[in-house]
């Protein structure tokens, strides 16, 4: 970069035209936008954000901006690229943008939160993101920003420049907008909301908890009274016991284990084991002490793990088996692998007669340049052999805690979670042939699908905040899906009626009820659908016959106003009264976002209401009202008649008010 002899950077760098003059050009820029044909927005909408960027490093720039966001979303400013679809977007993707995107991408991110934020304020409406998920989206981004929002202006923000001040002065828009005396408030809240529903991957809540430790000494943030939650979180990470409490490093708390005597080693074990279990993190201290004990005292192994008398029987059972799990998989790279482990013992997975044969494999395991290549995004220093190993163990561990991450097709993930949970020999044969052989085979009515003989999916980008074995085994089951799909086009109906029982299990209902006729669009003799889905599910009116396997389903989601979003892929896990005595069905969620507003008093929980980690619930009118699909054998429904039909009435009234408004 060349000097100006006398200047500073800042001086050379700072803007040189007023806010008016560039907002003025602004609205030239919209215009010409808007008088643009769909097929010709791409060059007037870069001129756009590259006066946007320009009016955004002054002060005053963003709220000129946020005036004229709706007519620039309506113009077609993201039109043909990824902000065009804000459902699938990351904070963590966004964050890597705004700091090291170009002027044009990195103002195009800016401008697309500045729409989120409007629509979080209810003051916009997008058809594919609620207020609710548009405000966690920032409340992430911020967790992320946290130094550009509160810090000091860094050297690098001074060689960034005039882009680094359109940044900062963006940021605290945003914390402006969303509230900034709170903006710590809801980000603690965030977190401890997504820790409810325990998701395998957790590395981004782990960085946004480190970098709001790393400003907990700020001004700016007194007075918010989130400290005692963030100290509670920060404290798990790093420093949950008397021998790390002030955070020494992993190398010198491995030296004071080998001093402390028999009394001081159970008490660090339970206290790790009560930070992870009332937190579900995972502390690189922890990983530390399951190696120190690993081996040699197993009775210290299972307290650490926090282990109840079943899981210590299973241990006792299979210790060589998880010595050696630890051995391999457990690493300070997948630290977070150690609460999956204590899951899966505790769960009895392993008295499953395949399971400890089928992990014994996985051990030796090498995975395929394809499955390497896929991994490559989150092995860091470990081998792929070695977060494979882990993943398997947190899929095992953890089967509602898989997430589908950015991946638009929610069915893999249901399906990986419904193996896991009802057949975890089964996904460990998938996971080995896709990891070994880059090929799964799935039979759709008596014939073979190989994954490696059909097209490609609907998803080729990298998956991201997924889990290993989901990192894996998505694309071939994308592909299967896919092509089940093809083979049923031709049939009327709704194509999951078939792909649904052929791709996930036996034990899938054979018959299907829809709630929609698929011709006309419009609802389809709702009442019986209802009143056989209570006569299914309901213990009043199933002779008390409980869930016995995951169900698949398919639920229409509305965003907070009832407004229809668009059909999802679930799975009913049981139904059973809440601790009000109210009936619920909880069922799992493969979005890992499970609290959602529906609308219309229809508000998801994921906790506080008898949920199991990683459920999600709703009283049952309230969940099928949402409903359009589910599966059911004719033997297992009970006395369909005996349904009042106030009670289709109740449902019906609410699906017509939202999702069937127009059916």
């Amino acid at each position: 970069m060349s000097e100006v002899p006398g200047a500073t950077q800042d001086e050379v760098t700072a803007p040189v035209v007023s806010a008016d003059q560039l907002a003025e050009r602004l609205d030239a820029a919209i215009a010409a936008l808007e008088q643009a044909s769909a097929f010709a927005k791409a060059s007037p909408a870069l001129r756009v954000a590259d006066v946007a960027h320009r009016l955004m490093s002054h002060p005053e720039g963003p709220e000129l901006i946020y005036r004229r966001i709706q007519r620039m979303q309506d113009g077609g400013v993201f039109a043909g690229t990824d902000w065009d679809h804000p459902e699938t977007l990351q904070p963590r993707l966004a964050s890597g943008t705004l700091e090291h995107g170009s002027a044009e991408t990195a103002s195009l991110e800016m401008l697309s939160e500045l729409r989120l934020l409007a629509v979080a304020r209810g003051e916009a409406f997008h058809l594919a993101v609620s207020s609710e998920s548009a405000t966690h989206f920032l409340a992430q981004l911020l967790a992320f920003e946290l130094d550009h929002l509160f810090g000091p202006r860094s050297e690098a923000d001074r060689a960034a420049g005039s882009h680094g001040d359109a940044v900062r002065n963006h940021l605290s828009f945003v914390a402006d907008g969303i509230g900034y005396d709170h903006v710590l408030d809801s980000l603690v809240a965030e977190i401890e909301r997504i820790l409810a529903q325990r998701p395998i991957a957790v590395d981004h809540v782990k960085v946004m908890i480190g970098r709001i430790a790393a400003n907990l000494d700020d001004p700016d943030l007194s007075g918010t009274g989130s400290t005692l939650g963030l100290n509670r979180l920060v404290s798990a990470l790093f420093g949950p016991t008397a021998n790390c409490r002030e955070d020494p490093g992993v190398e010198t708390y491995a030296e004071r284990l080998t001093s402390l005597d028999e009394s001081a080693l159970w008490q660090e074990a339970r206290e790790f084991a009560l930070a992870m279990h009332s937190t579900g993190l995972v502390s690189p201290y922890q990983e530390v002490f399951v190696h120190h004990v690993n081996g040699t005292r197993d009775d210290l192994l299972g307290q650490v793990l926090g282990l109840s008398r079943t899981g210590m029987e299973a241990l006792s059972c299979y210790a060589p088996l998880v010595r050696r799990l630890i051995e391999v998989a457990i690493t300070p790279g997948t630290t977070q692998t150690i609460y999956s482990l204590a899951q899966m013992i505790e769960r009895a997975v392993l008295f499953d007669p395949a399971v400890a044969p089928s992990l014994w494999a996985m051990i030796g395991l090498v995975p395929s340049p394809s499955a390497e290549l896929a991994l490559a995004g989150i092995t860091g220093e470990e081998t792929a052999s070695t977060v494979l190993l882990a993943g398997v163990i947190d899929v095992l561990g953890q089967p509602l805690g898989i997430g589908q991450g950015n991946n638009p097709t929610c069915q893999a993930a249901r399906a990986i979670s419904m193996w896991s949970l009802a057949a975890p020999s089964y996904v460990l044969r998938l996971v080995t042939r896709a990891a070994r052989d880059d090929e799964i085979r799935l039979f759709f009515e008596g014939d073979a699908i190989s994954s490696a003989e059909v097209p490609a999916g609907t998803f080729t980008a990298p998956l991201v905040d997924v889990d290993p074995v989901s990192m894996v085994l998505v694309p071939h089951l994308d592909r299967i899906y896919i092509e089940m799909g093809r083979r049923c086009a031709s049939r009327s109906g709704d194509p999951h009626a078939w792909i649904n029982r052929e791709m996930h299990g036996w034990w899938v209902g054979r018959e299907t009820a829809l709630a929609v006729d698929l011709a006309s669009g419009h609802l389809d003799d709702y009442p019986s659908f209802v009143r056989r889905f209570y006569a299914l599910y309901h213990p009043l009116h199933n002779r008390d016959r409980p869930v016995i396997h995951p169900q698949p389903a398919g639920i229409a989601v509305t965003d907070g106003l009832g407004r229809f979003i668009g059909w999802h892929a679930i799975s009913i896990l049981r139904v059973g009264m809440d601790p009000s005595e109210e009936m619920r069905v909880y069922f799992f969620n493969p979005n890992n976002d499970g609290g959602q507003d529906w609308g219309q008093g229809v508000v998801v929980s994921t906790e506080g209401c008898g949920e199991r980690f990683g459920e999600s619930s709703l009283p049952i009118a309230a969940f099928t009202s949402r409903l359009y699909l589910y599966h059911y054998d004719p033997p297992d429904v009970g006395e369909v008649a005996a349904v009042p039909a106030e009670v289709a009435d109740e449902v019906e009234a609410l699906a017509r008010a939202s999702w069937a408004a127009d059916r």
